[in-house]
């Protein structure tokens, strides 16, 4: 079993980086040394009224500073992440991690790698960028023209971009995108929205394509103990016998062909 651990991390800076959407840096040593590409943190509210964190994927992680940076929507009015976007550097916050399983880097290893990612997972494929070895393709899907992470990516790996409005690179979907540059690759990495990870599955089954999905389900305790983020696999668990498996423990990375979506 991983190490986890709660710490009170401080904040080391936070901004806007476009509509609704943070970027911020906590002072974190412990789960910045021990943490992943593809691994979360569950942040907790400060306010009493909101029991459950929050889970938060990682965009970056600096093992030498002991910080972590995150990249997250804000949902909503009254909401934790609407909390978080009012944080300074200097305040403190509640942290669980590191969490889940990450990206396995070995599968790329030397490899033409497809990393791709949909609206706010877009942020965990950065770290990845970073970490994995081999020839890696950034294939990133926003909704309009505010690109927001593409500088970052573009320092580690090849940067595609599809934009729903068409106002920036490809218009249309992430596929849209591979297809009109004509990209290949020998192993996928993907994290997004549902209808997302369902295409890309289906693409990567029909090429013969190793493919390695994150999944966004909500979660709730984020540690495999409310059952909260089950989603349906094609193998029978050894403990309940159903075709369950829990995206905070089991996951969030699955291979694409072990779960159903």
């Amino acid at each position: 079993m991983a190490e986890k651990y709660k710490e009170t991390a401080v904040v080391v800076s936070q901004e806007q980086i476009a509509d609704g959407i943070y970027s911020m840096w906590l002072q974190t040593e412990q789960i910045a040394r021990a943490a992943k590409p593809g691994q979360f943190i569950s942040v907790y509210c400060h306010s009493a009224e909101k029991l459950l964190p929050r889970p938060i994927s990682l965009c970056e992680i600096d093992r030498e500073q002991g910080r972590v940076r995150i990249v997250y929507r804000v949902t909503g009015k009254n909401t934790g992440t609407e909390e978080f976007s009012t944080y300074k550097p200097g305040d403190q916050a509640e942290i669980l991690g590191p969490l889940g399983n990450g990206f396995p880097l070995e599968r790329g290893e030397g490899k033409t790698s497809f990393l791709i990612g949909g609206g706010i997972g877009i942020p965990p494929m950065v770290q990845l960028a970073k970490e994995l070895n081999g020839e890696k393709q950034v294939v990133a899907g926003y909704r309009n023209e505010q690109i927001f992470l593409g500088e970052e990516l573009g320092e580690h790996a090849a940067f595609y971009v599809a934009t729903e409005d068409g106002s920036r690179g490809t218009k249309g979907n992430v596929l849209d995108c591979i297809r009109e540059n004509e990209l290949k690759a020998d192993v996928i990495f993907a994290c997004g929205p549902t209808p997302m990870l369902r295409a890309i599955k289906s693409y990567a089954a029909e090429h013969g394509i190793e493919c390695w999905i994150s999944m966004e389900e909500r979660m709730a305790c984020g540690i495999g103990a409310c059952l909260a983020c089950v989603c349906k696999s094609t193998e029978v668990d050894e403990h309940s016998q159903v075709h369950n498996k829990r995206v905070c423990k089991e996951g969030p990375v699955f291979l694409a062909s072990e779960v159903e979506l």
